[in-house]
């Protein structure tokens, strides 16, 4: 016969089981994620993740444009209602001084997780601290050169090529080649010959840093003393702005990087400076039968091109049974199994592992291109301010390509508002 002691205690048992299967069911992992092609790959793995750790993960997918301001009321908050998160390398030091990420670290060494998996390069973008870190790589964003093969084997190009530049059609090899080349194509097709995003903030920004590292400048020097106004610089804001008044499709200058990619697709351009993961994107027979079959990717004139990435975090407002059920969910989603499948479908790599699986490299041979244009990448500014900057240096940019103002003037702004906010 149960006493009433044993039978309280016995209920207590029961309802805390209840409750802490409840409090299971009710975590759901919630993030903000850009709409890009990769957050819809892993999106199509979901219900995978979910059958196995019973975890419910729910993304709600914005443009870019608007995803920072989105965050920052939530890591400011008493707790985020974002609980697990995807944050850019530009928002990586200030989301870090703020204290709003959680220290992996001690999850890393209980877990076993492996870190020496991912390549150096995509772990310091986001870690600025090396004893510490916050956030895992989820992908890279390197950019390079995607261009029409057909194109540039066209007989008839090549001869009115010949004629005008006195060498022959080919893939150009310094940036000065490459502008004239895409107002050749424009001038001689109707199409653009680049396919721009000139929107001002991160889309010019992003563009123009890759005219920068291929003209061989840099915005800061090995000692982060701000070098962005020399001739190197000049010389790569002076080809940007030629290549978007002369070379680029009708609109650039308010374009964003999903109307590049609509109008690389269509067949209406010859190349695009974008991020190397979107050529599986658009060499699809069913997505773009225009150009299909007919694109290749190679490193910027130059050989450098602007390098980025996104990683996992996760925020330091959320709950320990939250926090938990998001480290079971980067694992997972960053696990060598769960990353060839994904690099499968498309994905932009982390893992070095990834670009040497043989079946990686069987559907897509150019992922071994991709991995020297992931090594040969230079990064933008990455400092507490860096997506601020992103608007300086846009607007500086926008109104120049817009024809007002000089270069020199928009240089020398750009270089001392970056000195400005690298000292606060």
């Amino acid at each position: 016969m149960f006493t009433k002691k044993k039978t309280a205690l016995l209920t207590g048992i029961i309802l805390a089981g209840f409750c802490s299967m409840a409090q299971a069911k009710e975590v759901v992992l919630r993030a903000l994620m850009e709409d890009v092609p990769e957050t819809k790959i892993i999106e199509k793995m979901l219900p995978e993740f979910e059958q196995q750790h019973h975890i419910k993960v729910e993304f709600e997918k914005i443009g870019y444009g608007d995803m920072h301001d989105k965050l920052v009321p939530q890591l400011i908050s008493p707790q985020s209602y974002y609980n697990l998160l995807e944050v850019d390398f530009l928002w990586a030091g200030e989301f870090s001084r703020a204290n709003w990420l959680t220290d992996l670290t001690p999850e890393v060494k209980k877990s076993g997780f492996d870190m020496s998996a991912f390549i150096p390069s995509t772990v310091s973008l986001l870690n600025s601290d090396p004893k510490k870190i916050e956030l895992i790589p989820m992908y890279n964003y390197s950019m390079g050169m995607i261009y029409r093969t057909d194109m540039l084997n066209d007989k008839d190009l090549q001869a009115k090529y010949q004629a005008a530049f006195n060498k022959p059609l080919q893939l150009p090899k310094t940036l000065d080649d490459y502008v004239a080349l895409t107002k050749f194509i424009k001038q001689q097709t109707g199409k653009a010959g680049a396919a721009m995003q000139g929107q001002r903030g991160d889309p010019n920004s992003m563009e123009f840093s890759n005219y920068l590292f291929s003209a061989g400048g840099s915005y800061l020097d090995e000692n982060k003393k701000v070098v962005l106004n020399n001739a190197a610089g000049k010389k790569a804001m002076t080809l940007y702005v030629d290549a978007i008044q002369h070379g680029a499709q009708t609109g650039a200058l308010s374009a964003t990087l999903d109307d590049t990619i609509r109008l690389m697709c269509s067949g209406q351009a010859f190349s695009m400076v974008s991020y190397w993961w979107m050529l599986p994107q658009l060499d699809n027979q069913k997505a773009c039968p225009a150009v299909a079959g007919k694109l290749a990717l190679t490193t910027m004139p130059g050989g450098h091109g602007e390098s980025g990435g996104w990683g996992w975090g996760i925020p330091a407002n959320s709950s320990d049974e939250e926090k938990a059920a998001s480290w079971t969910f980067i694992q997972w989603v960053q696990s060598k199994q769960v990353s060839i499948a994904r690099a499968l479908e498309g994905h932009a790599p982390v893992r070095s592992d990834v670009y040497k699986d043989a079946k990686v490299l069987a559907k897509y041979p150019y992922y071994a291109d991709a991995e020297k244009i992931v090594a040969s990448g230079k990064s933008f500014p990455i400092f507490a301010y860096s997506a601020k900057y992103e608007d300086v240096l846009g607007s500086q940019l926008s109104q120049l390509a817009g024809g007002s103002g000089s270069v020199d003037s928009a240089l020398e702004k750009s270089a001392d508002q970056l000195d400005s906010l690298m000292k606060k």
